[in-house]
């Protein structure tokens, strides 16, 4: 296959995005500044809140008025955490291990699967593909408590039931996955697949080599959703043997400690943001290209 097809796809995605200059004052500017900042702030306060009691002693967590950052900063909550954690007869590294294999397992499979769907729907129209999107498009409608119950009942009937399996599978099947790929792979100019058809390339050449690095900042975004939904997910529902439990789930049994474990509570807190925060800066251009483009047309 030629440089042809891939010259191709590079012009269509400058045209796809493409920013058009905004013509707007300085005082504008600075009003539009202002507000953006007032509103970040408001928006990290949470974040900063909870970072800050993480390092407070027990007796500054319940102080009225709160306040924002500790005045005596202290790493007992995590101390206790690690303590707590290594007096169980399952070791914390088991608990993370396990939930770092359902967040890469489920967020890559969602990711192939969602894009593999999503091209012959976009790109090669057959009987009935209207009505097969449509039928994805109601199922955006229903929350995952809806479709517990049947999910469980799919799941046993497999006999993946006390598996990864039972969480890394649904996770894979999400409907949502498949309609941001849709919408972002109907906007690749069908010139630039033709053209990698004239050069001999096949469907999977094409798939691999011309429709994904295209569509990057749509299944980078999708990356950022899955990872932050499995990460957080518990593992009660569909997986009974301790070994194979998720983190989220181990440290929601050291909370329900009571108040005493407060502090160690806010220690999860932060833990748990860590990893969603560092997939998020590490694909943040992306995510915003993709929120920037995500109701352009060619």
């Amino acid at each position: 296959m030629t440089s042809k097809a891939l010259e191709n796809g590079r012009r269509s995605k400058r045209h796809i995005f493409h920013k058009a200059k905004v013509n707007r004052s300085h005082a504008g500017n600075a009003v539009v500044f202002t507000c953006i900042l007032i509103l970040g702030a408001f928006m990290a306060l949470p974040f900063v809140y909870a970072l800050g009691s993480a390092f407070k002693p027990l007796n500054e967590l319940f102080l009225y008025p709160p306040r924002l950052l500790p005045q005596n900063p202290t790493l007992d909550n995590f101390i206790g955490l690690w303590t707590l954690m290594k007096s169980s007869w399952v070791p914390m590294s088991r608990y993370i291990f396990n939930t770092l294999l359902i967040t890469a397992a489920g967020s890559a499979g969602q990711i192939i699967l969602a894009s593999m769907c999503a091209f012959p729907l976009a790109k090669h129209p057959f009987p009935g593909n209207k009505f097969i999107f449509r039928v994805i498009f109601l199922s955006l409608m229903f929350h995952a408590s809806a479709t517990a119950i049947p999910t469980y009942i799919i799941m046993a009937k497999l006999h993946m039931l006390d598996t990864y399996w039972a969480l890394i599978l649904p996770a894979c099947a999400s409907s949502f996955g498949l309609y941001l790929m849709k919408q972002f792979i109907e906007q690749i100019n069908n010139a630039v697949l033709e053209a990698a058809e004239i050069d001999g390339a096949n469907i999977w050449q094409t798939y691999i080599r011309i429709v994904m690095p295209m569509v990057k900042p749509a299944w980078l975004t999708l990356m950022v959703f899955s990872v932050q939904s499995l990460w957080n997910i518990g593992s009660s529902t569909y997986i009974y043997s301790e070994e194979l439990k998720t983190f989220s789930y181990a440290v929601s049994q050291v909370v329900a400690g009571g108040v005493a474990r407060t502090g160690t509570g806010m220690a999860i807190s932060v833990i748990m943001m860590v990893v969603p925060i560092t997939v998020y800066l590490i694909t943040q251009s992306s995510v915003m290209q993709t929120m920037a483009s995500s109701g352009v047309k060619e």
